[in-house]
Parts: structure tokens; C-alpha cells; sequence
């Protein structure tokens, strides 16, 4: 009966966070001087659920949405800004296989150019 209470009121949840560069472009910028201030730390998120294994977007699909709607409230459109420092966490939640949920979040600091 203890065994049956603990897991019906327990938690059940994975958490990953990663670090990755995710700028692969050709442009090179050194923050090795002062000519940067963070002006804001934005994060985006998706999720998606599983029930018997079956529905719901793959982790790409995920990861994409999360990462547009990070861009989006980063507002990189109007001056010399970027983005640093980029996590993106994952957690799964649910009893598998019947239901599952998988939720990822994206998240970063914008800067500014100040010279």
C-alpha cells in the first residue's frame, strides 16, 4: 500500500539542459573588451505529448519552434545586438508509454554594441 501512495503522489520527470553554439556563421566577434552591455535574457519554449507512443512533433520540430519564439522577443532587428550564452533545456513528464510529455526551452542573453 506504501509503494502504491508513493507512486501515485511522486513525480515523475527527466531534465536535460545543453550548451551549444549555436551561431555558425562566418562572422567573428571577440567579447573580450568592454564594448558590450546584456540588455535582456529571452527564452522561448514548445511542447508537445505522446499517448501509447504515438502524436506529437519530433525533438527537431520542437527545438525549432522554441528557438524562433526565443528570436522573435530577442527584437535583433534594430541595432547591433546578438545573442550569447545559449541553453536549451529539455524535460519529459508523464507515465510512459501511456501519456508523455516533452517540453524543450531555449533560452539566452541579448548584448549591444556600444562601440
Amino acid at each position: 500500500m506504501l509503494l502504491l501512495f508513493a507512486a501515485l503522489f511522486s513525480s515523475c520527470g527527466i531534465g536535460h539542459a545543453y550548451v551549444f553554439n549555436h551561431n555558425q556563421n562566418a562572422t567573428e566577434v571577440h567579447l573580450s573588451q568592454n564594448n558590450f552591455k546584456i540588455i535582456d535574457q529571452v527564452s522561448g519554449s514548445s511542447e508537445t505529448s505522446f499517448v501509447f507512443a504515438i502524436g506529437g512533433m519530433n525533438k527537431t520540430q520542437l527545438y525549432e519552434n522554441a528557438y524562433s519564439s526565443m528570436l522573435k522577443k530577442a527584437n535583433l532587428l534594430n541595432g547591433s545586438k546578438a545573442i550569447i550564452n545559449v541553453m536549451t533545456e529539455e524535460h519529459f513528464s508523464g507515465f510512459y508509454p501511456f501519456y508523455v510529455k516533452r517540453n524543450i526551452t531555449v533560452s539566452a542573453q541579448v548584448i549591444e554594441f556600444t562601440r
